[in-house]
Formats: C-alpha cells, structure tokens, sequence
C-alpha cells in the first residue's frame, strides 16, 4: 500500500509524502498523481517508503531531475533506486536530491 499525501502545493510547487510501498498499482496512482503537478517544482517526500518495486523505480527514474527533487530518502531506497535498471544517479540518503 502507499499512501500520497499532499503537502506545501503553490503555483509554483508541490510536495507530495509517500508513505509506504512504490509497488504494483500504487505505481500507476503515483504516476496518475503527479501527472498534473509536473508543470510546476515536484518535491517527493521519501523518508517513510520502505520499499520500491522496479516499477516505482523505473517511475522515479522518469521523474528525477528537471522539476523534480526526492527529499528525506532512506539509504535503503536510495540503494535500490541506484542498483535498479532505469538507474538514477546521485541519489545519497537523508540529502534532498534536485
């Protein structure tokens, strides 16, 4: 299960914390949900997922960079996130990722 909640949202800005897993559906609910806000700054709260399935990491692979930042990521999710195909690079836990 994952849970999206909507945090500090302005024209400019959103922030969205995941709580949960990025796995199976939840991957499309996530990537239906930020659909719209990639217009504007997308900040991904990460600090309390605990697991992503390759199609989360390959969801926020896609996402990364451009407008989008991941904060508060686990060192457990950055490894996946760095390990996975569809790699994002840079990624070092507990550090805001641009």
């Amino acid at each position: 299960m994952l849970k999206i909640v909507a945090g500090d949202v302005s024209e400019d800005r959103a922030v969205l914390h995941l709580e949960g897993q990025v796995v199976g559906p939840w991957v499309a609910e996530l990537e239906r949900v930020c659909q719209p806000i990639t217009s504007r700054e997308l900040h991904l709260d990460l600090s309390t997922v605990s697991f992503v399935g390759r199609e989360g990491v390959e969801l926020l692979a896609r996402l990364h960079g451009g407008r989008t930042r991941f904060l508060n990521c686990s060192r457990f999710v950055a490894e996946q996130l760095k390990s996975a195909e569809g790699r994002v690079d840079g990624i070092r836990p507990g550090e805001d990722h641009p």
